[in-house]
């Protein structure tokens, strides 16, 4: 027999065999550490928010997108989810329902675990029935349309409703303003203004005032003349105009032609190009908000001195803002990035303790909120009072 040492040939086979069990016990670490990392921490947390880039929605969901980063950072900054930092992942519904729907199934493919938006209701609820088809949570910052909910039970939102919203506008017109009559512009292309507009006059009707007139429009129009000169020809005690930042017009308009209608408005009144667009001008008004910087909590009082600097649409930011924090607390306390079990943690939220108030969640996915109303003076908004649910 020939020694190993002696005979090269065999030294040789004998270094490659060797090699080759260092380097599959190498391997073999190296996978399980790959697949420990996977599972525990190296992977970012994917989450989807889908607000408008371009169009109408802009300027008001870019403060929204501004709330929901502030809470990413400060999840990433403090360690983040499941050892995991947050990835958002941010898309343009293009300020309309179809482009909610692409952007809602670019975040589909794209495999996020969760969705947070989107602010107008005609968008979220194109956005809600795509995610509720593909079985991903998604809680909604701003949209109020009752039937967004109602899709399904994925759905989720983290603002009151227009059931409630329009039945305390109704309320304040009847109680607080003493309003007999009143006159409702309502934006034809938006399910927002639709419904709120439908829950007002009902309500209003309900506590004995009596509904005028009701002046139809579109979004993109600017011009009001001749439905503010049939509104005032009305002489009706207010003037409810549940739009978007096209309601400045509305306003200046009808103060411009002398109307003496208390002018009075919804949630979508709460943008600094609302004020832009007339309610800068507006020498006295009410509106419904969902949150002011003077609500008396530690944890609001804590987030203006952070982040706020003006009563002006801090509301979005601050509803974006715990929009992400509760898709946050709901993945840890689901301790899993499964999407039913985030939304089944969603469901059971109690007592989140928000900067816009403390959320426990219905049936249909809805918060119990209190609102507070603002009113206009001199062309600045300021806390008026808060009304529970």
């Amino acid at each position: 027999m020939i020694s190993d040492m002696k005979n090269p040939d065999i030294q040789l086979i004998n270094r490659v065999r060797a090699s080759i069990r260092k380097n599959r016990f190498i391997l073999f670490f190296l996978c399980v550490f790959l697949w420990t990392t996977s599972a525990y921490g190296d992977e970012t947390i994917d989450i989807a928010a889908i607000y408008a880039l371009t169009g109408p929605a802009t300027e008001g969901n870019a403060l929204t997108l501004q709330g929901i980063r502030y809470a990413v950072n400060e999840i990433n900054q403090h360690g983040g989810v499941l050892g995991r930092d947050i990835k958002l992942w941010v898309f343009d519904n293009q300020s309309t329902p179809i482009g909610s729907t692409v952007a809602a199934k670019q975040a589909v493919a794209s495999g996020v675990v969760g969705i947070v938006g989107s602010d107008w209701s005609s968008h979220s609820i194109a956005v809600a029935k795509v995610a509720q088809n593909n079985g991903i949570p998604m809680i909604s910052s701003l949209s109020t349309n009752p039937e967004v909910t109602k899709i399904g039970d994925y759905i989720f939102r983290i603002c009151f409703t227009d059931d409630f919203q329009g039945q305390i506008i109704a309320k304040f017109a009847r109680q607080d303003l003493n309003a007999e009559t009143a006159v409702v512009f309502v934006d034809v292309t938006s399910d927002y203004s639709l419904k709120l507009s439908e829950i007002f006059k009902n309500n209003f009707e309900k506590l004995g005032g009596k509904i005028l007139l009701e002046l139809d429009y579109k979004l993109k129009q600017q011009r009001f003349d001749e439905e503010v000169k049939r509104a005032a020809a009305t002489d009706a005690d207010v003037m409810f105009i549940p739009g978007h930042d096209e309601s400045g017009f509305i306003v200046k308009q009808a103060q411009n032609a002398g109307t003496t209608a208390i002018l009075l408005g919804g949630d979508g009144w709460s943008t600094p190009s609302f004020f832009r667009k007339g309610g800068a001008e507006l020498k006295q008004g009410y509106y419904s908000a969902h949150w002011s910087v003077n609500l008396d909590t530690d944890r609001s009082r804590s987030f203006v001195k952070k982040y706020v600097h003006s009563e002006i649409s801090v509301e979005n930011i601050a509803l974006g803002y715990d929009a992400m924090k509760l898709m946050a607390d709901a993945i840890a306390r689901s301790g899993s990035i499964d999407r039913e079990k985030i939304k089944e943690a969603i469901a059971n939220t109690r007592a989140f303790e928000g900067v816009t108030g403390n959320i426990n969640f219905n049936d249909w996915g809805d918060p119990i909120k209190s609102a507070v109303f603002m009113e206009i003076k001199n062309g600045t908004p300021h806390y008026l009072k808060t009304l529970e649910p």
